[in-house]
């Protein structure tokens, strides 16, 4: 399965493959005959040709200008706790993650882009889904049940990720015709709408983490991951968000709070009822599986985008760095992005999440072929959850590195559950789904006073959805997740202002940092390459002894307080990136940017 996507995709074989754009789409197509129905009728009916119809869907992530190259290392920057290192450079790259892209951007300003490669898959689950609706009688328990269910999801996927990188977009709902080739914008609540009634189809229609062979995989879908997806887009289409008219919720009735909490409540009940998934009882094993690419289903990951091993970027932009070529791996790359500053100083000292979460190091260059460990800086930290040295693979590519991209784990379903029913039945029904978060996060001998009373201590919903805001930012730095819930939440420029008051306390070490250290002490293990160090926690202001070696720990932390978001720019009202000028410029006149772009 680790080949599911690729540049020359098994969906090319059952002849299917059109572009959704109008950049994409060949204009001779138009004209020429339509495909028969006996070849539809073909490709549908036989369960083998519907499958890789079905996996071709996906396979535009993996093209260099989508998900793979431009949409992942760039969306989702930047946040209270979640850092891209370019935005310290002026141009294209910082303009993406500080709040002011514009729709010429030099990076993203092509028609071969994310946004076209979104749907480009649309529209490959257009015709596979009307194909398989017409020819493969999709029933629950079958086979072709599950392909459809599979279609319908990854169709949802596109759109979800379209609507909360450029809010209102074009819905296309069945393959272009000539009618349909240019459309103009639909409003975002119309297409969560249709969304979630559609994964209210699939879940009927696909079978659970390891009920069947097709789910065996965290790189098939399952029914616990459409359903706690289907919770994912009910709180967020319920909540804030930039409209054309300002920041609100929806006016729809069918997506009120009472409503979509509920069925998100609902959803996660049923997949935390299941059994069907659960947390790895270590956060630090956890994502050492996945770093190993370990692809079982029925654990934490509930579905992870299929990344080949000579596709995606995960580790190539968001690992610890590797200045070199190194025992660890062939390509020296990582650390384009990190923890801010303060991400560490906020975990409790015993929180088992912190050293994995915040890696305070790189890997130097390699001396024959072995790097050490060095000491970076207080402004530059790295994501510790992606690691080249947990993975069993050596990456020799120069450009990817195959690893898949986590798109959902258990711990959301139980947070949603926390929060959903904090929101209709109060704290106490919340409680019981924090702690589960909690318990894992911290040592047994630590539990009754950090997970236990701490929790019973939350005793009013405000306690309580401060606590699950909190949570979040400690469970889930570094997966890019929280700009999409500081947004819903409407606390988006509330908490980057926040953060930019908390660097500034750290670097002149007052407040809640006032204990601090300015200097680390560090040596090296017996293992020659891994570091000991001293200084890191609050407080540890001594000198540890002769053997250790002295490190500043206090630079200056001004240039990430001052491009957090861009100076002179409101990040409420820069929620979304604009569509770019090349899509506008190609749509009969029907596109245009809202939003003051």
């Amino acid at each position: 399965m680790k080949n599911l996507i690729k540049t020359c995709s098994v969906l090319l074989i059952a002849c299917m493959v059109v572009s959704c754009e109008e950049d994409f789409l060949d204009k001779d197509f138009l004209d020429a005959p339509a495909k028969s129905s006996l070849d539809e009728s073909t490709i549908f009916s036989t369960v083998d040709l519907a499958t890789g119809a079905v996996d071709g869907i996906l396979e535009p992530m993996g093209q260099t200008n989508s998900y793979r190259g431009r949409w992942i290392p760039y969306y989702g920057f930047n946040t209270d706790v979640e850092y891209n290192y370019s935005s310290g450079d002026e141009g294209s790259d910082a303009d993406l993650v500080y709040y002011d892209a514009k729709p010429n951007n030099s990076r993203m300003n092509t028609d071969n882009n994310a946004w076209a490669m979104m749907y480009q898959g649309i529209e490959r689950a257009n015709i596979v889904i009307r194909g398989l609706r017409n020819y493969g009688n999709p029933e629950p328990g079958t086979d072709f049940g599950q392909l459809l269910g599979a279609a319908l999801t990854y169709r949802a996927i596109y759109y979800a990720d379209l609507l909360k990188t450029w809010g209102d977009v074009p819905a296309r709902f069945e393959p272009i015709t000539t009618e349909t080739l240019y459309l103009p914008k639909t409003s975002r609540d119309t297409i969560y709408k249709r969304l979630i009634s559609d994964l209210g189809e699939a879940e009927t229609l696909v079978a659970w983490p390891n009920e069947t062979p097709a789910t065996s995989t965290v790189e098939r879908i399952n029914k616990a991951f459409v359903k706690g997806f289907r919770a994912r887009l009910a709180m967020v289409a319920s909540g804030y968000q930039q409209y054309p008219d300002g920041i609100r919720r929806s006016n729809d009735p069918d997506l009120s709070v009472q409503k979509m909490y509920k069925l998100a409540l609902d959803e996660c009940r049923s997949v935390i009822n299941s059994g069907k998934a659960h947390l790895e009882p270590s956060f630090r094993t956890f994502w050492k599986k996945y770093n190993r690419e370990d692809l079982n289903a029925g654990g934490e990951a509930l579905w992870e985008i299929p990344f080949a091993s000579g596709r995606g970027r995960v580790l190539f932009s968001f690992a610890v760095r590797h200045r070199s070529v190194d025992q660890f791996t062939g390509q020296p790359r990582g650390g384009t992005a990190g923890p801010t500053s303060t991400v560490f100083y906020d975990f409790d000292q015993t929180d088992t999440r912190r050293e994995v979460t915040c890696v305070p190091y790189q890997w130097g260059t390699a001396v024959e072929g072995i790097a050490q460990q060095e000491l970076t800086a207080i402004d530059t930290w790295y994501f510790g959850k992606y690691r080249y040295e947990w993975m069993d693979r050596y990456v020799t590519s120069t450009n990817d590195d195959g690893v898949n991209y986590l798109y959902m784990r258990y711990a959301e379903v139980l947070l949603t559950a926390a929060e959903a029913a904090n929101e209709l039945e109060g704290p106490a029904a919340a409680a019981p789904y924090l702690k589960q978060i909690r318990r894992r996060a911290f040592p047994s001998d630590q539990q009754a006073e950090k997970v236990d009373s701490y929790v019973d201590g939350l005793s009013s919903k405000d306690a309580m959805f401060n606590a699950i805001v909190k949570e979040y930012k400690f469970e889930y730095t570094g997966e890019m997740d929280r700009k999409m819930d500081l947004i819903r939440w409407n606390l988006l420029k509330t908490k980057l202002d926040e953060e930019k008051e908390k660097l500034t306390n750290l670097e002149n070490r007052t407040g809640e940092y006032a204990n601090v250290p300015t200097t680390l002490y560090y040596k090296y293990a017996e293992d020659g390459v891994s570091l000991e160090i001293y200084g890191l926690n609050r407080g540890e202001t001594g000198n540890p002894g002769p053997e250790f070696s002295a490190y500043p720990w206090d630079q200056s932390l001004e240039e990430m307080i001052n491009t957090l978001y861009k100076p002179g720019v409101n990040p409420n009202e820069r929620q979304f990136w604009p569509i770019w000028q090349v899509f506008i410029d190609a749509s009969n006149g029907k596109l245009v940017n809202d939003y003051g772009y």
